[in-house]
């Protein structure tokens, strides 16, 4: 047993069994394949205590009977015991192999959008994801592009550690006229938003560092930032981005090394922060000496002009690092990212993204630079699209699920749902999992837990499967309904 590690809470527990519900047989059997797997893999270990059967039960929206017939059947195959006092463990020596390094951040609330990504359950419709396929462009840019560049580019060695040259000048062209004058020597070409992220995280972050981050936002990037040994420190929103009071506030008492936002289309509440609060922002974090990093995965695709320049171009005299990206504007599968720095940071984060992969692939950098100053043209047709497919399932929405409001977001391609009060949303998406819907709960995108009766729901779905998911979510909650007694 090891007495230094700390036995999962119960949120945490919940995340290790995953889709438990999935599958064939009595419910309790799915419970205690789903626990025996997390036993067997050293999720669970030696002398984890588990959560008392109530307390189990009203957590997965299960009748107790389901979690005492499951323990019943644990204790039965040798993998827990139940003593007097001490409750339910995981039976001395049940898990025979332990695994150092699984995966999970510590402390994480990503950790079951991530696994979701992976497995990829079928039928099931999630909420995780705010992407659309990809448009005709895409396939016609790809096309051009082996005709006319591949015989070339195969002829070279094909390292590019810091990004292809042709890219890196098609970023600093894009930045340039969104009001961010930029040469392509302060560009890394990353393998997607999240590696930017992570580049940055590496670098500025570690064990004991501390990170202020906008509550709420979106859990996969946050867990990237604990992952580097990073505290994180929310700090609030309204309706023109990260509050100025509670920012300068948080900055005099913590003094971090990393202040992480997303002031374009903010994910998941779709504010547009404006140029006042960006300058604002800037000074600030110069007047502190703290790094920004600022995430504009969702400014690619705008026309210059329809959002503030970045924080980057505020006069202020810090540092301020900006993240691009082209999945939103382009194709989810098109993992092309960026980071715009000052020179001397830009040569620090080619080591490290040197000493992680070599370099993003060279093709897709290729149809990167084809398609990145094409979007400005595609742009108003996006958002064409964007709106109808927000209008379908707002109305959906309003007719099957009345008590639930939101606010129009400013721009991105999420709602910000907040469910009727008194409403645990983590309970809630539990109910959801078993009716083929990923929700993601509120409390998971928020540092401090804060936001429990919200949910995120992408309005980017085909108007088929909006259907289909709105029809899922109010079977979902009919049913938490009928066994809550919630009206």
């Amino acid at each position: 047993m090891d007495r230094n590690r700390q036995t999962p809470q119960l949120d945490e527990l919940i995340d290790l069994l995953g889709d438990w519900s999935s599958g064939e047989g009595p419910l309790y059997r799915r419970l205690t394949d789903a626990v025996g797997r997390a036993v067997r893999s050293g999720d669970l270990r030696s002398g984890d205590r588990l959560p008392s059967e109530r307390r189990l039960a009203d957590a997965l929206s299960v009748s107790r009977a389901t979690v005492v017939a499951a323990y019943d059947a644990l204790r039965g195959s040798g993998l827990a015991e139940t003593r007097r006092g001490s409750g339910t463990r995981v039976s001395a020596g049940a898990a025979a192999h332990r695994v150092p390094v699984d995966g999970r951040v510590r402390g994480g609330q990503a950790t079951a959008v991530v696994q979701r990504l992976i497995t990829q359950p079928p039928d099931l419709i999630s909420l995780g994801q705010a992407a659309e396929a990809g448009g005709p462009d895409l396939a016609q840019a790809l096309l051009q592009l082996v005709r006319d560049d591949l015989p070339g580019m195969v002829g070279e060695a094909g390292y590019h550690p810091a990004g292809l040259p042709a890219l890196r000048a098609a970023i600093a062209a894009h930045h340039t006229a969104h009001g961010l004058p930029t040469v392509p020597d302060q560009l890394v070409v990353t393998t997607g938003a999240t590696q930017a992220v992570a580049l940055s995280a590496q670098l500025y972050l570690g064990r004991g560092s501390t990170a202020l981050v906008e509550s709420p936002g979106w859990p996969g990037c946050l867990d990237v930032l604990r992952a580097a040994g990073s505290r994180l420190v929310g700090v609030p929103l309204d309706s023109d981005g990260v509050r100025i009071d509670r920012l300068a506030t948080a900055l005099a008492e913590h003094r971090p090394a990393l202040l992480y936002l997303m002031p374009t289309y903010h994910n998941p509440t779709g504010t547009l922060m404006s140029a006042g609060r960006r300058r604002r922002v800037a000074e600030l974090a110069a007047e502190h000496g703290v790094t920004v990093l600022e995430d504009s995965a969702h400014a690619a695709g705008l026309a210059p002009g329809q959002a503030p320049p970045p924080i980057a171009a505020a006069p202020a005299g810090g540092t301020v690092l900006t993240v691009g990206s082209l999945t939103k504007a382009v194709w989810g599968g098109l993992r092309i990212g960026w980071i715009r720095a000052p020179q001397d940071t830009v040569a620090r984060l080619a080591r490290l993204k040197a000493l992680n992969d070599l370099g993003s692939p060279l093709i897709d950098q290729a149809l990167a630079a084809r398609l990145l100053p094409a979007l400005p043209a595609l742009a108003p047709e996006r958002a064409r699209i964007l709106r109808e497919r927000l209008t379908t399932i707002t109305r959906l929405l309003a007719e099957q699920l009345p008590d639930w409001r939101w606010q129009a977001p400013q721009g991105g391609s999420v709602l910000w749902v907040r469910l009727p009060a008194g409403t645990d949303a983590r309970l809630y998406a539990r109910v959801a999992l078993r009716h083929g819907a990923e929700v993601i709960p509120g409390a998971t995108m928020d540092a401090t837990g804060a936001h429990d009766d919200y949910v995120r729901i992408p309005y980017s779905f085909a108007p088929e499967t909006a259907a289909a998911l709105v029809d899922r979510l109010s079977a979902a909650w009919t049913a938490l309904s009928r066994s809550s007694g919630h009206p």
